[in-house]
């Protein structure tokens, strides 16, 4: 976990990208990418994902796609006032939606939550939303099958909280929290190493390493599905395509992930950012593909181990706990 103390001005100065877009121009001829010595740009290094643009698109903005300079401003001071209050972390795109609702509310009102101390520095991007296609910056509309499982699982996990390690979620137990994981802010660093087949994308959430060949070689058969899904990726110029099939049902709890396809697109397009794109294709999931685009900034920062201590103890107690509460209903049963 990357517990890292800040004060409000820390956060200042912001950065502000400025250009159209992304804040960078990907075709910027003005920029010499460095070259690994067989010729590739060099991706390597430490790249955090700190951003507090959000997924999709508050419906504060409508239909605008960037912010304004006046809107930069407003969002920096409103950032510096609610880090200097020290109250719930904010997690992903919950930054964004504080600063404009006033609200700063516990994810996990249950157990309390983490403050804003074990939270990274957030940086700003000019995006409204990380998703880029469909243009309104929302989700595509989940399919029938996703919204009937997702209440099923809702169901089951409210009369069954803990009949089973099984009933309770990967991430949970420690075993995965996904790839490519984009959740900004905590535990949000990748490291990228280059070697002339292989490119190594290292999560730092849960210390995941995404082992991904970029010479010809076809995908793992059809019926080999792996958690983190089977990735092959090449070079478009100076862009890096990573395309993911195989994905594993275990993985998720939406329906049909095994038909996920995920192509992803990173681009060196400074010495300190990294344009990140992501179309996924999940029928399972979504009625149509949709397309996300974060920047990752460089930093001189290592990554951290990930050790999942509540994991380790937090499963035994969720289990035991749930056999006391059996027990103590069974008692009551008796009584009547």
């Amino acid at each position: 976990m990357r517990q890292l103390i800040r004060t409000c001005s820390s956060l200042i100065p912001l950065l502000f990208l400025l250009a159209s877009g992304s804040g960078f121009s990907q075709g910027n001829s003005s920029y010499d990418v460095p070259r690994t010595p067989d010729g590739h740009p060099d991706l390597q290094g430490v790249w955090e994902n700190n951003t507090i643009t959000p997924v999709e698109r508050p419906d504060v903005f409508g239909d605008k796609e960037y912010l304004t300079d006046d809107d930069m401003v407003f969002i920096s001071q409103r950032i510096d006032e609610i880090m200097a209050a020290g109250e719930d972390a904010l997690f992903g795109g919950g930054v964004l939606e504080a600063v404009f609702s006033g609200e700063i509310a516990s994810y996990d009102p249950t157990t309390g939550n983490y403050d804003s101390q074990w939270m990274a520095e957030r940086t700003v991007h000019r995006r409204t939303s990380q998703i880029t296609d469909p243009p309104n910056g929302k989700y595509p509309p989940r399919t029938e099958a996703a919204i009937a499982a997702a209440r099923e699982l809702r169901a089951w996990r409210a009369a069954h909280p803990a009949d089973s390690w099984t009933d309770r979620p990967l991430g949970e137990r420690c075993l995965s929290f996904g790839a490519p994981r984009l959740g900004s802010g905590y535990n949000s660093y990748w490291q990228i190493v280059q070697s002339k087949e292989t490119v190594v994308i290292y999560q730092e959430m849960a210390h995941d390493a995404r082992i991904i060949p970029i010479v010809e070689k076809p995908h793992a058969p059809a019926a080999v599905k792996l958690w983190h899904g089977d990735s092959r990726g090449w070079w478009e110029g100076d862009t890096l395509v990573i395309e993911t099939t195989n994905y594993s049902d275990a993985s998720s709890t939406s329906p049909a992930t095994d038909m996920k396809t995920n192509v992803e697109r990173l681009t060196r397009i400074s010495d300190t950012a990294l344009q990140y794109q992501l179309t996924s294709n999940d029928p399972g999931q979504f009625s149509a593909p949709y397309t996300r685009e974060i920047i990752f900034d460089f930093t001189p920062d290592k990554i951290y181990e990930y050790a999942c201590h509540e994991g380790n103890y937090g499963m035994y107690n969720i289990l035991s706990g749930h056999r006391a509460e059996e027990r103590m209903a069974a008692q009551n049963q008796d009584k009547d």
